[in-house]
């Protein structure tokens, strides 16, 4: 059968359109398999904890609600009960140890980057090497865990849990750099996003402020 000229071009405009159409639907996305997307995208439900941590929280009647911008005296009574724990308790022995590897060693320790420049909360001998709320109450949480239930919680549990709190600390910068890694193809856990394993990644392009008192 010997198509019309007239029906050939209706053919051709139609391959030109579904042709277009699909180069379309690659760029914005809808053909990628990367997975990367855009900073900003992280919103704060992606990685704000909530509700009462398990084992400790109802023993030291806090949750991780307490720590939010819309109520800074809350904030703050949760920060300092935590703190108090670290002006109170020593460790010594294994358990210094222990103390030593979740808050300096570990993926490089956990810092408070944000209100200090140093290393880590922690100098490599245990001793408090920040002065700012945030890491008192860091610092405490480890000591409690280690005291109270170093049998519950692996070195890394009690790191991921000093990161969820780090993360309520300082949301607003935590959010992007959590879109920062997730542009990467890193996985967002509290280890990467809130510990020194990729410390400054998010540098130029997330910024915020914090809850609580530095």
């Amino acid at each position: 059968m010997k198509i019309k000229k007239k029906d050939f071009e209706s053919y051709i405009q139609i391959g030109i359109i579904v042709i277009l159409t699909a180069v379309l639907f690659y760029n914005l996305g809808g053909g990628s398999t990367g997975g990367a997307i855009g900073v900003g995208v992280v919103s704060a439900s992606d990685i704000i904890p909530s509700g009462v941590p398990a084992i400790y929280g109802e023993e030291l009647g806090i949750t991780y609600d307490d720590v939010s911008p819309d109520n800074a005296q809350k904030a703050n009574a949760a920060i300092r009960l935590l703190g108090n724990i670290d002006r109170t308790e020593t460790l010594e022995g294994a358990d210094l140890e222990r103390y030593i590897n979740i808050l300096y060693t570990l993926h490089d320790g956990i810092s408070c980057e944000y209100c200090c420049g140093a290393r880590s909360i922690i100098f490599e001998d245990g001793k408090p090497a920040c002065g700012c709320a945030h890491s008192y109450a860091m610092r405490g949480l480890t000591k409690y865990l280690i005291i109270n239930h170093g049998d519950e919680f692996t070195d890394e549990e009690i790191l991921i849990e000093n990161g969820k709190w780090k993360v309520l600390f300082f949301p607003g910068i935590h959010e992007g750099k959590a879109a920062v890694l997730k542009e990467q193809g890193v996985e967002l856990n509290y280890i990467n996003l809130a510990s020194n394993k990729y410390r400054g990644v998010e540098k130029g392009q997330a910024s915020g402020g914090m809850v609580g008192g530095c």
